[in-house]
């Protein structure tokens, strides 16, 4: 069998993210808030590739004539309606309820936050869990951000979320993948994909985090707060591209002592 991919190819044709009915091509989720600019938010957005756009519900003037939604391609784009700024399950299920009464989403597809403590942002696993019951039973594709929580992440999935979403580091630190070892832990006890959300602040901690065998990431601050966005969001791209190819590919061990690259046995002298 070949395995070779051909240099145009960006990734093996049938490596795509799966999550619950859906399938998209590119691994990279990229949020909406906190650019300087509407057109540098779609710019940015069509430089990652990536075909899920997460929106604020709570935080989207829909009076406004000229309002974020207006700046988004829907033919091109999967719109993620999340629950930002909400801190009890109550509050969660029913802005999530309204969007299913808006024409602009056109997808069951959800992002779930339930926010336990203002300075951190970690979410409150038990309101957490609470909110994602009720809204599966409603018929959402609920896509939960969670604490890198192993046991969590196993009650999720048996609530019927099709896929977690553990924190790398809290929300816009930009620190980075904290904790990879629970990551791991984390894809090794549930069944569905893992898609690390919050706290990658460069390209090199995408490629990292997609390393550990990670089905996604969601960016938003380390592209819409970077010095050019744009080009954050293509280095963005290729980190998620490069570091699920090395996954795939299978590293090298790692050895405490050289080994040399050329075979000695058999050599002529």
């Amino acid at each position: 069998m070949n395995s070779a991919i051909k240099e145009d190819d960006e990734m093996p044709q049938d490596d795509g993210l799966k999550i619950g009915k859906y399938t998209f091509k590119s691994r990279l989720i990229v949020g909406t808030g906190k650019y300087p600019d509407f057109q540098t938010m779609k710019d940015s957005a069509v430089a990652s590739g990536a075909e899920i756009i997460t929106v604020a519900v709570r935080r989207i003037d829909f009076n406004a004539k000229d309002n974020m939604l207006s700046y988004i391609d829907l033919n091109r784009f999967t719109l993620l309606p999340n629950t930002a700024g909400c801190y009890t399950a109550e509050d969660a299920v029913n802005t999530l309820r309204l969007t299913r009464e808006l024409d602009v989403f056109k997808t069951d597809m959800v992002k779930l936050e339930v926010i336990g403590d203002a300075k951190t942002l970690y979410p409150d696993n038990e309101e957490l869990l609470k909110a994602a019951k009720i809204l599966v039973k409603e018929g959402f594709t609920v896509m939960p951000y969670m604490m890198d929580d192993p046991v969590l992440a196993k009650k999720l999935e048996d609530a019927g979320c099709p896929v977690v979403m553990p924190l790398a580091s809290p929300i816009g630190s930009g620190l980075g993948i904290r904790n990879p070892y629970n990551i791991k832990i984390i894809k090794e006890t549930v069944s569905v994909p893992v898609i690390v959300d919050a706290g990658v602040g460069t390209a090199s901690d995408a490629c990292k985090t997609m390393e550990l065998g990670v089905d996604g990431i969601l960016i938003n601050t380390a592209i819409a707060g970077a010095n050019n966005p744009v080009k954050m969001a293509l280095a963005m791209k290729q980190g998620v591209e490069a570091g699920r190819l090395a996954y795939l590919s299978g590293r090298i061990p790692m050895k405490l002592y050289a080994q040399a690259s050329t075979q000695m046995e058999g050599i002529v002298f």
